[in-house]
């Protein structure tokens, strides 16, 4: 985001975006080579495999947030690691060197629990990715807060993840754009700005996150773990012991 758009009065400028994904030239055929290797390949590429699914296009919906617990199901046979996998959430992380560490822990969990290394076939390596992202400017300016629950359905998948999960690399806080541009209008629309932050994308698509920036409640799907259940709102995750 650029700092123009946080001055009051500046119109916030939509952008789109879309992914091109690049080979690490890194990949793992059993569970302790994944571990090995995810210590070592690039940080995006951890960030790849747990936010660009978002924008590769889907015939189905995934069973797993991550490529990693798919990985873990499709690849390994393990549905307890993919599980494991599938519960964390990176947003809790304020970097993506911790969110490594805690899936390097969890895989390194699973390992010494398991009597063997499980192994995937030829054909179902774990290839790391990582992504470059191509930015376009759509020309759209909001100049007004009020517009902004208009304007959001109206934008494209590629709108939502640059200005929603993206920002968060980039902005002081780990803030959203929409939040930051709120910020240049004073207390004003702190409620609005302070629910827009409360938002947490890594359970919805991006057609979901859409709905949901608009002003309409979307449940996302169930994840269960260990014997517990994880579900959420438009503001709320709760986790119920079964």
């Amino acid at each position: 985001m650029k700092a123009s758009q946080e001055k009051q009065g500046a119109p916030f400028a939509v952008r789109d975006c879309t992914l091109i994904t690049l080979a690490t030239g890194v990949r793992a055929q059993n569970l302790k080579e994944f571990c090995d290797n995810l210590q070592r390949v690039p940080v995006g590429s951890v960030y790849h495999h747990f936010w660009g699914r978002l924008l590769r296009p889907q015939f189905d919906e995934p069973e797993y947030n991550n490529d990693f617990a798919s990985w873990a199901h499709r690849g390994l046979h393990d549905p307890l690691l993919a599980e494991r996998l599938s519960m964390i959430l990176p947003t809790d992380f304020d970097d993506l060197d911790g969110l490594r560490q805690e899936v390097v822990e969890v895989v390194e969990q699973r390992l010494d629990e398991s009597e063997m290394v499980p192994w995937a076939k030829n054909d179902q390596q774990f290839h790391f990715l990582h992504s470059q992202m191509v930015l376009f400017d759509t020309g759209l300016r909001v100049t007004r807060p009020e517009e902004l629950a208009g304007a959001i359905p109206t934008l494209s998948t590629g709108s939502i993840y640059y200005h929603f999960i993206e920002a968060r690399r980039r902005t002081s806080g780990s803030q959203n754009d929409f939040s930051v541009w709120l910020e240049g209008f004073g207390g004003e629309f702190a409620g609005l700005q302070e629910r827009l932050c409360n938002v947490d994308p890594y359970f919805s698509s991006l057609k979901e996150l859409r709905q949901i920036l608009g002003g309409h409640d979307v449940w996302g799907p169930p994840a269960l773990s260990d014997g517990k259940l994880v579900i959420r709102d438009f503001g709320r995750m709760v986790c119920l012991k079964v």
